[in-house]
C-alpha cells in the first residue's frame, strides 16, 4: 500500500532524505521513527504528495505520486505533526468543509460526517467550536478529518504530541481500533505507544533507513547487545567494579541492591559472567536475570552516529 523506493529529497544543497526505501503492507500499522531532523516528516510529506521526491519512486495504493498525484492523494487520510484548527467553526462545520474539499458526493456528506464523529468520539462536541475545545479533542478532530473519504491509507505524525497520559491512551486505542481495516504509517516520540500499537517499526536518522523490523529483530541484529539484571548481597561499589571489569560490559547502574549491566556480545553470555563475577568476590546472588531490549534501547542505539541494523 506505501512503497518508498531509494527515494531522494533535496531543499537547495541541503539533501534531507537520502535514498530511502521501505514499503507498508495492507492492513499494517508500522511505527515511523527518527529524532527531530532525520528526515521523517519530510518523507511524509512526500508520500502525502505535499513535496515531491526529487528522485526515486513512491507509490500509494498502486499509484505513483508524480504520475497520478490525485490518485495518491484519494487514497491518504494524513493528520500533520500540528492538526489543522479553524477555531471559529464548529465542529461538524470543519468535517462537512473537509468533506467538500476531499470530494466526498455531496449526498454522502452529511452520513460521512456523522460516521467519523461517532468513531471517535465527538458527538458531545459536535456543536462547540473548535477553538474551545481540549488539545484531546482537537486531535480527535483531526483524526477524524483523516479518515473523511474512507482513505485505505492513514499517514499519522506526532497524533499524540501534547496529550496528557489518559488522551495519549485514548487517542492510542482509537487508532488500534484501525488495525487491519487500515494501513496506517504511525509516527511518535512516545515510544511505549509505538511498542504497544505496531507490528513492526521503520527507524531513520540523518536522512537514512537506519533499521526496519521487529523491535526484538532490531535488537537481535544490533551486534547480540544484552541486558542482565542481578541482586547481590556485596558492598555496592565493589560489586559495581566487578562489573564493570567484565569484557564488553558498557554501563553499570546500581539502585537498592539491583545491579542492570548492559554489555555488547564480546565475552559470551552475560548472564554467566556475571553470576562466576559475584561468585568470585564471595558475593551471594539473590536474584539473577537476563532483560529484553525494549524498543527505547533499540531506538537510542541506532540513531547514534554509525549506528545501522
Amino acid at each position: 500500500m506505501i512503497e518508498a523506493r531509494d527515494v531522494v529529497k533535496r531543499f537547495g544543497a541541503i539533501e534531507a532524505v537520502r535514498g530511502i526505501s521501505f514499503a507498508v503492507g495492507e492492513g499494517e500499522i508500522v511505527g515511523f521513527l527518527g529524532p527531530n531532523g532525520a528526515g521523517k516528516t519530510t518523507t511524509m510529506r512526500m508520500l502525502t504528495g505535499i513535496f515531491p521526491p526529487t528522485s526515486g519512486q513512491v507509490r500509494i495504493a498502486g499509484h505513483d505520486v508524480l504520475a497520478e498525484p490525485l490518485a495518491c492523494r484519494r487514497a491518504v487520510g494524513y493528520f500533520p505533526e500540528h492538526a489543522p484548527h479553524h477555531p471559529e467553526l464548529r465542529v461538524t462545520e470543519y468535517l462537512r468543509f473537509v468533506a467538500r474539499v476531499k470530494g466526498v458526493p455531496r449526498a454522502h456528506q452529511g452520513s460521512a460526517v456523522d460516521h467519523v464523529v461517532a468513531a471517535f468520539g465527538l458527538g458531545a462536541m459536535a456543536g462547540r467550536r473548535i477553538g474551545a475545545l481540549s488539545k484531546g479533542y482537537r486531535q480527535r478532530v483531526g483524526l477524524a478529518q483523516a479518515l473523511l473519504g474512507d482513505p485505505p491509507i492513514l499517514i499519522l505524525d506526532e497524533p499524540t504530541i501534547g496529550l496528557d497520559p489518559e488522551q495519549v491512551v485514548e487517542i492510542r486505542e482509537l487508532v488500534r481500533g484501525l488495525r487491519g481495516a487500515r494501513t496506517v504509517l504511525f509516527s511518535s516520540h512516545i515510544l511505549s505507544e509505538v511498542q504497544a500499537l505496531c507490528e513492526r517499526v521503520v527507524v531513520i536518522a540523518r536522512g537514512t533507513i537506519v533499521g526496519e523490523g521487529r523491535a526484538v529483530d532490531l535488537a537481535r541484529r544490533l551486534g547480540g547487545r544484552q541486558r542482565v539484571s542481578v541482586r547481590a548481597d556485596g558492598p555496592v561499589d565493589d560489586v559495581r567494579c566487578a562489573l564493570a571489569g567484565l569484557a564488553g560490559v558498557e554501563r553499570v547502574d546500581a539502585a537498592d541492591g539491583t545491579f542492570v549491566v548492559e554489555a555488547t556480545a564480546e565475552g559470551g553470555a552475560l548472564s554467566h559472567r556475571v553470576g562466576h563475577a559475584m561468585l568470585a568476590g564471595g558475593w551471594a546472588v539473590l536474584e539473577l536475570r537476563q532483560e529484553a531490549l525494549g524498543l527505547e534501547d533499540v531506538f537510542l542505539e541506532l540513531v547514534r552516529p554509525g549506528g545501522r541494523a
